[in-house]
């Protein structure tokens, strides 16, 4: 049972680190659906041994591809306040106007 809920934590986290390096929803729909097939792939397997060289395995990949910079979402503490990979606003004043 303990390998069942690290394996599901191990799920969430893949499909919250393939949203930090996605730009947009509809491109992270398809890396998420790829994800479900290699979880799904390996579901067949019932040897602690190997269920543990798979999940070893698993945690060396996504601490390998975590990003630097994860997103969090606007309403979290220090959240981004725009949308992910767009430049921040000038926040300097309007230049003055003659007319």
């Amino acid at each position: 049972m303990a390998a069942r809920t690290e394996v599901l934590h191990l799920y969430r986290r893949s499909l919250k680190l393939a949203l930090d390096w996605a730009v947009h929803r509809y491109l992270w729909r398809g890396q998420a659906v790829y994800i479900r097939s290699l979880f799904e792939a390996n579901k067949h397997i019932t040897q602690p041994r190997q269920q543990r060289a798979l999940i070893d395995q698993t945690e060396e990949i996504l601490n390998r591809w975590k990003h630097p910079d994860p997103y969090k979402p606007p309403t979290a503490p220090g959240g981004s306040k725009h949308e992910r990979n767009l430049p921040v606003p000038s926040t300097e004043p309007p230049p003055e106007m003659h007319l």
